[in-house]
């Protein structure tokens, strides 16, 4: 047999599209690296010339070993079937069945079966000639990198047969596997079963169609990936699977009453702890928030905010406005007396009143109504820091201040309030002096946390998310920027001026 040359593109695999001609061109480039060569193998090219005479012969030959593999670990009937070669395939089936299961052992492709390959070809007739031979349909797996849901990863269609079959969309190969024994429950090493797959491919409308035709064959099976699709931010899927369950109660010319399953949407009748809008609320993607439009998710929310929502949430927006008003007041009327004539600090010193000691503070009733309202803000400083902490290693750090829907940067604002405040508190019973530094940080951060609560209100809400945008966004890029700059002109200034200085003195 003559010997051609080939050579790998590392960039072809990158560079792969998803389709048929891409899947064929990637793995058949693949399977050439290496010294090890098909043609090299008398049975790997007469398998790729399709020659079933060839084959037979050599097959009758004691010479030829069947289990010889490629550079990746593939066999002959890997080859034939990665090229759609009926007859080559047909041959070495009839001539060697212990191939027909024969997995892949390389990394990249650990666990393809030829079965894996003509179901993601979509070739009808090589996969009804192998399921008909015996081919496994339940235990395969494939498990190499160029398979694996990871970052950087070529593609995700699960491990098993019936999860590749679900992901190429056609539905007679679906079909085909699933009478010849696959379930669509089996979880391949990540916990996710073939309607978990489909939810997280990029073609929506395919996955849809593939969704269809499982959830008829396991209906009961069809609540396990609308949680994974609220998650991820799928949308069609989502919708799609809404409208599985929704029951038309009347219609009446344009007017048609829809009634929708809400066991796994709203919180109050899920089966387990996690609901979809908590799901919404915790993903980190931002098209998650889409779903919040989709019927009868906006209409749960609305229903929700005009029941609960606004009422709880202008409770602590009045329960708040009373604390940091009381703050406030506690701050304004702090004890102070005349400093002495004798108090300075530096030359350039101005002060006139001076912090009172712990205890001149408390002598009169309007100091003990201060006391009062320190001591309760003290205790809603405490309060706040062990709602706050525990919530945020729940969550996570990055997640619990980064994310607008759970509070963005509020949160921070809120636990560095709380925490001055309890350092306040610490300033006052030690006696040291300065404490209006502090005091004064407390009042802005205090007060700039009101924005949180207008965000309930529809004429304040948006402008306080647009403000929020742009310091997350553009304004912390230039600060940034200005921060570089800055630090070059001091530096030049101090230069200057301690030349000056030098030549002075």
């Amino acid at each position: 047999f003559p010997v051609k040359e080939h050579h790998f593109r590392p960039g072809a695999i990158g560079l792969w599209s998803g389709n048929r001609k891409g899947w064929k061109e990637t793995l058949d480039e693949t399977f050439l690296l290496q010294n090890k060569r098909t043609n090299d193998i008398p049975l790997f090219f007469a398998t790729k010339e399709n020659s079933a005479g060839c084959i037979k012969k050599l097959l009758d030959c004691a010479s030829t070993n069947i289990f010889e593999r490629g550079a990746l670990g593939e066999t002959a009937l890997h080859v034939a079937v990665l090229n759609d070669n009926m007859d080559a395939a047909i041959a070495l089936m009839d001539g060697a069945p212990e191939l027909i299961n024969e997995p892949m052992t390389s990394d990249l492709f650990l666990g393809m079966t030829p079965l894996h390959i003509a179901v993601v070809n979509q070739n009808i007739n090589l996969v009804r000639s192998l399921i008909g031979k015996g081919a496994d349909v339940v235990t395969p797996r494939v498990t190499g990198l160029y398979f694996r849901k990871r970052r950087g990863g070529l593609l995700y269609y699960g491990e098993h047969i019936l999860a590749f079959a679900a992901c190429v969309g056609n539905q007679d190969i679906i079909s085909m596997v699933i009478n010849a024994g696959a379930s669509t429950r089996a979880q391949d090493s990540i916990g996710n079963t073939v309607l978990h797959i489909l939810v997280l491919q990029p073609n929506k409308t395919l996955a849809c169609l593939a969704l269809d035709l499982l959830l008829a064959h396991d209906v009961d099976h069809g609540g396990m990936p609308f949680k994974l699709a609220a998650k991820e931010g799928n949308l069609v899927a989502f919708q799609h699977l809404v409208n599985q369950r929704r029951v038309v109660q009347w219609n009446l010319g344009p007017l048609t009453s829809n009634l929708y399953d809400l066991t796994e949407i709203d919180s109050l009748v899920a089966d387990d702890d996690l609901s979809v809008l908590e799901l919404i609320v915790g993903s980190q993607r931002r098209e998650a928030r889409r779903i919040l439009e989709v019927t009868p998710v906006r209409q749960l929310v609305s229903l929700k905010w005009n029941l609960y929502g606004k009422h709880y949430f202008r409770l602590l927006l009045l329960l708040y406005l009373l604390y940091i008003g009381t703050f406030t007041l506690c701050c304004v009327y702090r004890p102070l007396k005349d400093a002495p004539e004798n108090y300075t600090v530096s030359d350039m010193d101005k002060t006139i009143r001076v912090q009172k000691t712990l205890k001149e503070s408390y002598m009169t009733y309007g100091d003990n109504l201060r006391l009062a309202g320190i001591m309760i803000s003290v205790l809603g400083a405490l309060v706040i820091l062990l709602l706050e902490i525990p919530d945020m290693l729940r969550v996570g750090a990055k997640q619990y201040f980064g994310q607008t829907a759970l509070g963005g940067p509020f949160h921070v604002i809120l636990i560095a309030y709380a925490f001055l405040v309890v350092l306040l508190c610490v300033f006052r019973v030690s006696g040291v002096q300065g404490e209006a530094v502090v005091m004064a940080v407390c009042l802005v951060l205090g007060w700039s946390n009101v924005m949180f609560f207008a965000r309930g209100f529809q004429m304040l809400g948006p402008y306080v998310i647009m403000i929020q945008k742009i310091c997350k966004g553009n304004l912390t890029k230039f600060m940034w920027l200005s921060f570089i700059v800055l630090m070059g002109f001091s530096t030049c200034k101090y230069i200057l001026f301690k030349r000056n200085c030098i030549s002075r003195s």
